[in-house]
């Protein structure tokens, strides 16, 4: 189940100097395709933002603890070649499993390493899956000569299918654009479908580019396009152990010049934004892409606060599975969003272009019919302005449906 069409793009732009390998473990289910190998051209520049979930998964502590010797190599001279290869499992998530899951981690990294000969702190390692269950690391292992063997530029859709876990379909978002006459691409996958909201669901997102950036501009750059796109989802409120957003710049283009940055930028929130809004599409037990628009707030942070207030609440999730427009659940979660000095009589929501409550109670022009035709839809926008100020934000979030509790009660059977 899945809101809209499955967008992943006809044409995703190969990006010079990055290749996708695909193959199947048989991790957790035979045939599956659940191994993914991506290598990088040497020399390349990586930035990664990370769950910042305490119980964060071994191969999150790993990559965290390679990226950082890779963007700094103080001794290693093997290093100055940067980060060489990434490695995604699925069907396990190698999180809450203690020393012997960094153990396990290292084995695949170790491994890889010695197939591609580099250093395996030129390895980044991701997992998604179980928590809790030791990694399968022999039929990883066993895995990956084939992985990287069928690493191609153009693997990208096999490999998104190779992240997915209980997704429906892939994400993808890719874009080819030019300055001063000289092409750049930038491509990305995504996955994540429940245990979704990013704190920087399962969600991984792997993004390269050609272009030539400095790895501490890569960062802010990444940094600052997964703060206006995957932190501002929620499926049903939970931040996993495994969550990664990782970008890659290849260099192998041209070099992203301070008169040419805010193009650049501007292209890859886009990119992050169309996949965020995929996860959100593909939700698990998903009918509804809603959007939660708060305005007016005294900060930035406060309209934020309560667009995750609504967007997270059960009360108003199950009503929009329903249709139903039970208002007062919106109204109630406002109220509740822990806003100071919040005059009630100043606030105002609509749905869509449906205004449903003002100065306090319902909107004098207000119709329960007028509000059905906005929820019947399954694509629309709950607008809410406090009155305070002109702070704006935005949440994408879901309805949640039976569907939704079928999938995680049978989860792991």
């Amino acid at each position: 189940m899945a809101v809209g069409k499955n967008n992943f793009p006809e044409q995703m732009h190969a990006v010079a100097g990055f290749r996708l390998g695909t193959t199947s473990a048989g991790i957790k289910t035979p045939g599956r395709k659940d191994l993914v190998v991506m290598a990088l051209e040497p020399g390349s520049t990586v930035a990664a933002t990370f769950t910042r979930n305490a119980f964060c998964a071994a191969p999150v502590q790993l990559a965290r603890t390679n990226l950082a010797a890779a963007i700094s190599p103080r001794e290693s001279s093997v290093l100055q070649q940067g980060i060489r290869y990434l490695v995604t499992n699925t069907g396990n998530a190698n999180a809450g499993t203690g020393s012997q899951g960094l153990e396990n981690a290292l084995v695949v990294c170790n491994r890889l390493a010695e197939l591609g000969g580099v250093d395996p702190a030129q390895v980044l390692p991701y997992s998604t899956g179980v928590i809790g269950e030791p990694l399968p690391v022999q039929k990883i292992v066993a895995g990956l000569p084939d992985a990287l063997a069928s690493c191609r530029e153009d693997g990208w859709h096999d490999a998104g299918i190779g992240i997915m876990t209980t997704d429906t379909r892939p994400k993808g978002a890719s874009c080819r654009f030019e300055l001063e006459g000289q092409p750049i691409c930038i491509t990305g996958i995504a996955k994540g479908a429940g245990m979704i909201k990013p704190d920087m669901a399962t969600m991984l997102a792997y993004i390269a580019t050609d272009a030539r950036v400095a790895a501490p501009l890569l960062q802010r750059l990444l940094s600052e396009a997964v703060d206006a796109s995957f932190n501002r989802v929620t499926i049903d409120g939970d931040t996993s152990t495994n969550d990664a957003v990782t970008l890659v710049a290849t260099g192998l283009g041209p070099e992203i010049s301070a008169e040419h940055l805010e193009t650049f930028r501007a292209r890859l929130v886009a990119i992050c934004q169309e996949l965020a809004q995929g996860i959100v599409r593909d939700g698990e037990g998903a009918t509804k892409f809603v959007s939660v628009l708060v305005e007016g707030g005294a900060t930035k942070a406060e309209s934020l606060r309560v667009a995750y207030t609504v967007a997270e609440s059960p009360l108003v999730k199950t009503a929009l599975f329903a249709s139903d427009p039970n208002w007062g659940r919106i109204l109630a979660a406002i109220g509740r969003s822990g806003i100071p000095d919040l005059d009630v009589d100043a606030v105002s929501i609509w749905l869509d272009d449906v205004l449903i409550a003002e100065r306090g109670g319902r909107a004098a022009s207000y119709t329960e019919q007028a509000g059905q035709t906005v929820l019947a839809a399954d694509e629309f926008c709950i607008r809410v302005d406090l009155g305070r100020g002109k702070a704006v934000e935005t949440v994408w979030t879901t309805d949640l449906s039976y569907e939704y509790v079928r999938i995680n009660a049978d989860y792991r059977t």
